[in-house]
């Protein structure tokens, strides 16, 4: 039996949301050997869905993920300071 586990983060950073958005979707773009099925789109809010069969994938491309969205709000901010 195969299981397949997944994980949905949905974000807003206000007028930044954007901005986050077009700088985490071109990393997703370049990193076609994945061993996660990852989709990130934008309408209003930013949505991630991952899906993955091992469980310790899922939590390293959402750790990656989640860490990718800090460094552009930190990257966002300094600039606007």
């Amino acid at each position: 039996m195969t299981l397949n586990f997944n994980a949905k983060i949905e974000l807003s950073a206000k007028e930044k949301t954007k901005a986050i958005f077009d700088s985490i979707v071109i990393d997703n773009k370049f990193y076609p050997e994945n061993p996660t099925s990852t989709k990130i789109s934008f309408n209003e809010n930013i949505l991630i869905e991952i899906d993955s069969k091992q469980i310790p994938q899922l939590r390293a491309n959402l750790n990656s993920t989640l860490r990718l969205i800090q460094a552009s709000i930190n990257s966002i901010n300094s600039v606007n300071t």
